[in-house]
């Protein structure tokens, strides 16, 4: 919240409340105004004025006037009374503070919203900036919104763009939240001495060669690795994030921010790291860490250069945390196709906990990541390989990895939804596993789908049973409830959600259970669409078990809309679960409608 004074202004007055103003009180071609937007926080802002007697007799009252643009506006104040007639706004001052020495200043302040600037600044009717004595000699221009470079625990680095003046620019002050933390003749700063996991946000503005300061820049909020594990009171609203999505998909890191989705998740997924030879190893370096972006691809519109340290979606992911700080990132490692590993990898837990420490915590990319996910399909079971390590083998890896990382790093882990008897959840310890686990991602999806060619028609990702199901134990509620039963905690457990749909064709019934002649023809596969195609291209037509379901012509397909997630995330919280996730974001619309469905559904 931002402070209020003890003298709050009037705002909104009709223009009848300004005939006391009328005249100004002295006329004051030696004292200047000066504006300053000291923080923003995006639904507001703070500004301050000062009032600067710069003349050799004693001035005994002042009066700011200036213009804001349609949509900016004064709604509290301090230190003087503050009223307006449509945008042009006029500042007094109290009974107290209008006597000012000469050299003596003054400030006020106000509470503000939206993003214009001042402009026709007149102090007791002559020019703000002194009117005669200073002709043409404008205050400097806001610099740019600081970039931030290096952030490490305790540091962050600044840099941002010069500002202009018609007679030179002298220096820059640079603010953390409200308090002036240097001042500097040139367009960086490191900032030092800060909290780990603790967010920051700065702003810079100009002063020019005559001791004019210019309006602030934009703002930045950076947050300090270290200290994530987040507020248990907290839902998480996780997505994946494929490397390579870069590719054929066209899907990047920019994408979260075009789509509105960065500010409705809490954190993400980054898939895939490799497992080989008991040790975390890179997936894609060329998209992880060097695919070099064009500054209309760029999360900040600006282009890599060929000799930065790090560029890919590191990169990219390292600057959509330095605009949306509250996103923490995981690297995850394994899935459906590199899970084979870890049968060796668990053969020496506390190696391979070092192995992907040292990935991870790379000085090159530290920051980006505040911890591990391990996708392991499936312990002391079959996925893609099967796996004979044991039941316990899981839990000594989870074990083994939370000790490396510690309490200040995530750890979490993406686990089976098959609760049939004698299925995946029961093969392996995922109760004794989870006192070292931050939370769990049930993989609440793929219960069916065309790997079984001739059907019957099923929805892949059903929130209950139903009359008719393929096979017991295979929907989310019966998952959930295992894994409870097991002594996993609710508050560890987290939804999962697909943003694409799986089908069949040859299918001449409506309803689910019908037979078919293989896997409807998929954009990337056979069997599997995205969500974003599947709304236009084959809309849904019933629901069962909390999904939707479509059919059209001998296609069928069943995938979630946002009406079936809102059932889920109710669900959900009804069950007391941590949160959702959901793979991944490039099936969402362009819009992030699916997102936005997890995020309003957790509210």
């Amino acid at each position: 919240m931002r402070r209020l004074a003890a003298s709050v202004a009037a705002f909104a007055v009709p223009a009848a409340g300004l005939v006391a103003l009328a005249g100004p009180a002295q006329a004051a071609a030696s004292a200047t105004a000066t504006y300053t937007k000291v923080s923003d926080w995006g639904s507001g802002f703070e500004g301050r004025w000062t009032v600067k007697n710069t003349g050799t007799t004693t001035l005994t009252g002042w009066t700011v006037e200036w213009d804001f643009p349609s949509g900016t506006r004064v709604n509290s104040a301090w230190d003087a009374t503050v009223t307006n007639s449509a945008e042009h706004w006029t500042a007094k001052n109290l009974g107290w503070n209008g006597t000012l020495a000469p050299g003596a200043s003054v400030t006020f302040g106000f509470n503000g919203s939206g993003s214009g600037a001042p402009a026709g600044c007149k102090l007791n009717g002559a020019p703000c900036d002194g009117g005669p004595s200073q002709p043409g000699d404008n205050p400097p221009s806001a610099p740019g919104t600081p970039a931030a470079g290096t952030v490490t625990e305790t540091s962050a680095a600044l840099s941002w763009a010069p500002a202009t003046d018609d007679k030179g620019v002298k220096d820059y002050d640079v603010y953390r939240g409200s308090a002036k933390v240097a001042t500097v003749s040139g367009t960086s700063y490191t900032d030092t001495g800060l909290t780990k996991g603790t967010a920051y946000t700065y702003s810079v503005t100009a002063r020019d060669t005559a001791g004019q300061t210019g309006p602030s820049s934009g703002t930045l909020t950076v947050t300090t690795p270290g200290g994530t594990t987040p507020d248990p009171g907290e839902k998480v609203k996780l997505g994946y994030f494929t490397n390579w999505g870069v590719y054929g998909r066209n899907y990047h890191v920019k994408n979260l921010v075009t789509s509105g989705t960065a500010a409705k998740i809490t954190h993400i997924n980054y898939a895939f790291g490799n497992v080989q030879g008991g040790k975390c190893t890179i997936g894609d370096a060329y998209a992880d860490y060097d695919k070099a972006y064009s500054a209309d691809q760029s999360v900040d519109g600006k282009a890599d250069t060929w000799d930065q340290p790090l560029r890919g979606n590191f990169n990219q992911l390292r600057k959509l945390k330095a605009q949306y700080p509250h996103i923490k990132v995981l690297w995850s490692f394994g899935g459906w196709t590199w899970s084979g590993g870890f049968g060796q990898a668990a053969a020496n837990p506390a190696a391979f906990a070092q192995s992907c420490y040292d990935l991870v915590e790379d000085p090159r990319w530290a920051d980006v990541f505040d911890g591990i996910d391990l996708d392991w399909e499936y312990p002391n079971a079959c996925g893609l390989t099967c796996d004979t390590s044991g039941p316990g083998a899981f839990t000594n890896m989870m074990k083994a990895m939370k000790a490396k990382f510690g309490q200040n790093n995530l750890v979490t882990a993406a686990i089976t939804a098959d609760a049939s008897d004698g299925g995946k959840i029961d093969s392996a310890d995922y109760g004794g596993a989870a006192q070292y686990t931050d939370f769990y991602n049930v993989m609440t999806y793929d219960f069916f789908g065309a790997w079984a060619a001739k059907g019957p028609t099923a929805p892949h990702s059903p929130l209950t049973s139903y009359a008719g199901i393929p096979q017991a134990g295979f929907n989310s509620a019966d998952a959930i409830a295992k894994l409870k039963a097991k002594g996993v905690p609710g508050s560890k457990l987290n939804l999962g959600i697909g943003f694409y749909g799986r089908g069949w064709t040859g299918v001449t019934q409506d309803a689910p259970g019908g037979t078919a002649t293989g896997p409807a023809q998929g954009t990337y596969e056979q069997g599997i669409e995205d969500y974003k195609v599947l709304k236009s291209s084959c809309p849904a037509t019933g629901t069962v078990a909390g999904t939707a379901y479509a059919k059209c012509g001998s296609n069928w397909w069943s995938y979630d809309t946002p009406a079936t997630i809102a059932g889920k995330m109710a669900w959900a919280k009804q069950q007391g679960l941590r949160g959702a996730f959901y793979w991944e974001f490039s099936g969402d619309t362009a819009n992030g409608e699916l997102a936005s469905a997890v995020h309003s559904g957790l509210k």
